[in-house]
């Protein structure tokens, strides 16, 4: 059976400490890592069709950069080390959708900085650490 490991990764000096922490467990346990990006993203519904087209534009031309300045260079660089690596680029909630990829991609843990590019938003209602440890239905390494 593999190990498939979700990194969460948001570019930061603790979303790489996490992905240096999943590529050395995939080493040592013969696993393979799928590397997550996720922006959050909030719908609003009181757009008019001529804004959410405006959106949704705007939505491609960052997922587009998102792809080549923050997955990209870290793909290259696990590759290199031997591990089998692929990648999930998505907007939504942080926690819930790292929990979805988890669950489509098979993966038995997650693996996530304990702190990234977060807000006072996040100390004020829960951290996506916070809220994986509860939720997840697998195990969740938060790295310091």
């Amino acid at each position: 059976m593999s190990h498939k490991i979700v990194v969460g990764f948001d570019g930061s000096e603790s979303g790489r400490a996490a992905l240096t922490f999943a590529v050395e467990a995939a080493r040592k346990n013969g696993g393979e890592l799928l590397i997550a990006h996720v922006l959050e993203w909030s719908p609003y519904s009181f757009l008019t069709p001529t804004e959410l087209e405006e959106r949704h534009k705007r939505r491609g031309e960052e997922l587009e950069r998102a792809e080549k300045a923050i997955l990209a260079p870290v793909v290259e660089s696990v590759k290199a080390s031997g591990v089998s690596v692929s990648t999930a680029l998505r907007y939504g909630h942080i926690a819930e959708t790292l929990i979805s990829i988890a669950k489509e991609a098979g993966a038995d843990q997650i693996v996530i900085g304990r702190t990234g590019h977060s807000s006072l938003s996040s100390r004020l209602f829960g951290s996506v650490a916070g809220s994986l440890a509860q939720a997840a239905p697998v195990a969740v390494t938060i790295v310091p």
